[in-house]
């Protein structure tokens, strides 16, 4: 369907990748993944025509249509929102206007010539137009527009009423109503909630029966989507077959094998150059030396890729608090309308939040999680009940508004400096490097990182301090698999106590052991890990039913 032969490009003195390719087969479902700064958006950009290779060719079968969606979604006026999502069809609804024309044509007289033409045309168009699935975009977009969470409600609302998250999925629902022969997804799953990506997993298995290739920072995501992942590091492009946790073995496995060969060679390259060097000044073994000489020249190289440094750092054991770090009775919070009246977000939510718990915040988008987050924290008012934290408690709060409070003129060293003070500069290095940020890298300044680098500059700020309350509110946002793995293994390994927003599922099996679900206003208690959670919301789903 699309094929990269032999690809070569360049940013500058950066080489991308050279002499590289691989094919997007019909049907196939292809994860992309690779380091940042390797070159996946540029792939994404070639295949679409927005660059251009160095060298090589990209092939593309006749009729083959694209979907691209990028995190720049570009300006949004002036349509509704189900209007906007019909919108990136054009071509479709164009056809639709050209098949209306036809047929008003057919019922004037003609000569059978001209009839004759005119049926031919027709008969392309419809096609074309069958082949875009013409017939049920409207049903089409405002399936596509429900399970992205933008309910009936909201269809006509104008899209300039929808903030940055939603319109984000607006956009992502342009291109998925568009059903294109190739769909390009660049991290399609940032701003949704669980239950939106459970839908677009969903979809992609059962209703999209086009190419798929996409980047994506949640792993389960992939392992449930994607089954063949095509790497683009170290200057190449290399295809596994399998989800992503297959990849991430077979890669391990691959770069073994080459280890060992690499190894090999240098032990035979080094005997022969022993010898070369040995007999080089005796005339009576010049051939032998020649031959060795000329039997180097030809041998290819193996390369060992950069191996990515792996940094521990031993956090500091939190101060002890009280048994019990919160409680709260009949917890309300209602925010103040536009037109004065109260809108509720939350009512009568009762708990106790232990010492040493690791809890999850779930419910639908709109649920009221992060307010019930800033709740707990102190940072808004309940508006009925109490909550009263324990003795000793030290709590830390994260969002993504956190990263705003940041110094933009301070660089990465300086900031977490600030934060331990009495720290040296090795120990400071260490945490920076345990966060993916080594080199020149510590000297960047807050204003030029990407929302990613950020977020582990804050929660590298919160993990040295004093704390033994985390609250944390999306924290994976803008990390990447290897980097979520990272802030995973250190909140595993925290002693103190941790609520938390998430939509990434892995991150919620592999670190809660109790589960608060905020439903219709209402809390439930789960006391059992994520995984208990969703067994007894399918049981009860299945009771109901």
């Amino acid at each position: 369907m699309i094929h990269l032969s032999n690809i070569t490009k360049q940013h500058g003195s950066q080489v991308l990748f050279r002499e590289a390719g691989f094919q997007i087969l019909p049907g196939s479902r292809n994860g992309l993944v690779g380091p940042n700064g390797a070159g996946k958006t540029t792939i994404f950009r070639i295949i679409t025509g927005e660059e251009e290779a160095d060298g090589g060719e990209i092939t593309r079968a006749k009729r083959t249509t694209v979907g691209y969606f990028s995190q720049d979604v570009g300006e949004m006026a002036g349509r509704t929102a189900l209007m906007e999502v019909m919108a990136g069809s054009a071509e479709t609804m164009r056809l639709a206007n050209e098949l209306r024309e036809m047929e008003a044509a057919m019922c004037e007289p003609m000569e059978d010539d001209e009839m004759a033409s005119l049926l031919e045309r027709y008969g392309a168009a419809q096609e074309e137009f069958e082949h875009r699935g013409g017939y049920d975009l409207d049903t089409r977009a405002r399936t596509v527009l429900t399970g992205l969470g933008i309910g009936p409600d909201r269809f006509d609302l104008p899209v300039e009423s929808f903030s940055g998250g939603w319109k984000m999925r607006i956009a992502l629902a342009r291109i998925l109503t568009l059903k294109p022969d190739v769909l390009l997804l660049d991290e399609p799953t940032n701003h949704l909630d669980v239950e939106s990506i459970v839908w677009l997993e969903e979809w992609l298995s059962t209703e999209f029966d086009g190419a798929l290739l996409m980047t994506s920072h949640d792993r389960d995501f992939m392992n449930r989507v994607v089954t063949r992942i095509i790497e683009v590091a170290n200057r190449t492009i290399t295809s596994y077959n399998g989800n992503y946790d297959f990849y991430e073995r077979e890669r391990d496995i691959r770069l073994e094998l080459l280890l060992a060969s690499h190894k090999r060679q240098q032990d035979m390259l080094a005997k022969e150059e022993e010898f070369i060097a040995r007999f080089a000044a005796r005339a009576s073994h010049a051939a032998q030396v020649q031959s060795r000489v000329k039997k180097l020249e030809k041998i290819e190289r193996i390369e060992v890729p950069a191996g990515e440094r792996v940094v521990r750092f031993e956090f500091q054991e939190p101060p002890r608090s009280g048994d019990d770090v919160a409680v709260f009775e009949e917890l309300a919070k209602s925010w103040t309308r536009t037109d004065g009246g109260e809108h509720p977000v939350f009512s009568g939510a009762s708990g106790i939040i232990r010492r040493g718990s690791k809890i999850a915040v779930v419910g639908v988008n709109g649920a009221g999680k992060s307010t019930f987050l800033k709740t707990l924290a102190g940072l808004t008012e309940p508006t009925g009940g109490s909550v009263s934290r324990g003795a000793g408690v030290e709590l830390g709060y994260f969002s993504q508004h956190a990263m705003e409070v940041l110094d933009p003129k301070k660089t990465v060293f300086e900031t977490v400096q600030d934060a331990m003070p009495l720290a040296n500069i090795g120990v400071i290095r260490n945490l920076l490097g345990a966060f993916l940020f080594s080199g020149d890298a510590v000297d960047k300044r807050v204003e030029n990182l990407s929302g990613g680098e950020k977020s582990r500059v804050v929660l590298a700020t919160l993990l040295v301090r004093p704390i033994n309350f985390l609250v944390l509110d999306e924290p994976t946002n803008h990390l990447d698999i290897r980097s979520r793995e990272i802030v995973l293994d250190a909140l595993r390994t925290f002693t103190g106590t941790v609520l938390l927003v998430s939509h990434d599922r892995h991150f919620l099996r592999s670190l809660v052991n109790r589960v608060f679900e905020i439903d219709h206003g209402e809390m439930r208690v789960y006391e059992g890990d994520y995984r208990y959670y969703l067994e007894k919301t399918r049981d009860d789903a299945t009771i109901a039913a």
